[in-house]
């Protein structure tokens, strides 16, 4: 199983897949956190879904691991984690490695944000930062 897209297969069948409506309904949810794992870059070029809370893909391990200094006390909480990405493959790799560090409540929703986009959905810009100095 090296290619990529059996992997993404594989993983889609381990865990939960929202649509773009369920997905929409869970922003209004206190006790869900939608979880935008894109670069940042593509965070600024097309913006994201209001309030999703940004965690880079290449991060996360070290973020919900509570022993890590580099832990994100969000992922210390019981909330449900939705994922989303460009084009629901990252995500759904994302959402199973979530499950296998140990969190539970969580999905990814179907067709990523090319499909939250094409829908209509709301998005937020993104501003780029400057560089800390």
């Amino acid at each position: 199983m090296g290619r990529a897209m059996d992997r993404v297969h594989a993983a889609e069948k381990e865990i939960v897949t929202l649509s773009l409506e369920e997905t929409r309904a869970a922003m209004d949810d206190p006790n869900t956190v939608i979880v935008d794992i894109r670069d940042v870059r593509e965070l600024w070029r097309e913006g994201k879904i209001p309030g999703a809370f940004h965690s880079p893909r290449g991060m996360n391990e070290f973020w919900i691991d509570p022993e890590s200094p580099y832990h994100k006390p969000i992922y210390a909480t019981d909330k449900r984690f939705v994922l989303y990405c460009g084009g629901a493959w990252r995500s759904a790799l994302e959402a199973k490695m979530f499950q296998e560090m140990g969190l539970d409540k969580v999905a990814h929703m179907a067709g990523g944000f090319v499909a939250w986009k094409d829908a209509g959905m709301p998005i937020e810009k993104v501003e780029q930062k400057p560089p800390k100095s």
